[in-house]
């Protein structure tokens, strides 16, 4: 029991740092953060870890997580984990990317990285929007959504239609495992991190490319409270971006 009469019911992943937090109120990165940090706990991967993120608030999980890291250019994060997997096949390489480094700049990077199956994880946090550098519309911000760059709302006319990055990389022949969860309540929470650690298994096993993608809120941008944007995540992003494993070869056969 704390001081204040508090029962602890979990404890802190040895491979998260012991610091507060700078994300927004509401922001679901620390939750992602943790799920990462539970399972390189859980699978004993910590000391043999290396994180690849690039720009974004994705960015911070340097700060975060207590595992060797190569901080990529804006998008390059799977080219850099290719080289870095490729040159130490050895290490357990994860990405971890937001929709607007991973689905706009850094679209080439990841297709061609999921086509020729190269076998590294990729976390993939889907909020709808440029949360670090100003709001701005990303290639997943939903129709009619409002950002600093769509003031009337995401048009399909000008802007085309949000970008459904899991059923896109699923598509691909080098793609192991691809999955998208969601991090707005504890069930969906349970589900994401089986996902994660699936793909993890892939990477381990030497089995193919990993591909998760979490739906997340991002409170400041949306200009909502915490509790709003949960039910915005259940009542417009889950429609669009359905849950769940698009592709998992485990059960189709394999791949090359």
């Amino acid at each position: 029991m704390t001081a204040n009469n508090e029962k602890i019911v979990f404890q802190r992943p040895e491979s998260v740092i012991d610091r507060a937090t700078h994300y927004c109120p509401g922001c679901h990165h620390g939750i992602a953060h943790r799920l990462v940090g539970e399972l390189l706990d859980e699978m004993n991967l910590t000391e043999n870890a290396l994180l690849v993120a690039s720009i974004g608030c994705s960015v911070f999980l340097y700060n975060y997580l207590d595992v060797d890291s190569v901080e990529a250019p804006h998008g390059r994060a799977p080219a850099v984990a290719t080289g870095v997997k490729r040159s130490r096949p050895d290490k357990f390489v994860f990405t971890y990317q937001g929709d607007g480094d991973l689905a706009s700049i850094g679209m080439a990077e990841i297709m061609h990285a999921a086509n020729r199956g190269e076998k590294i994880s990729v976390v993939f946090v889907n909020n709808t929007v440029y949360g670090m550098t100003g709001g701005q519309m990303a290639p997943t911000t939903l129709i009619g959504q409002t950002t600093t760059t769509t003031p009337s709302g995401r048009c399909m006319t000008h802007e085309g239609a949000p970008i459904r990055m899991t059923e896109i990389i699923a598509s691909l022949g080098g793609t192991a495992f691809a999955a998208r969860g969601a991090l707005n309540n504890v069930k969906n929470i349970r589900t994401a991190k089986k996902y994660l650690k699936k793909a993890f298994e892939f990477q381990q096993n030497q089995t193919g490319f990993g591909f998760v993608e979490l739906l997340s809120g991002c409170s400041t941008n949306w200009k909502m409270t915490p509790l709003q944007a949960n039910e915005r995540i259940e009542k417009e992003m889950i429609p669009y971006f359905p849950l769940g494993i698009y592709k998992d070869v485990s059960e189709e056969g394999g791949v090359c």
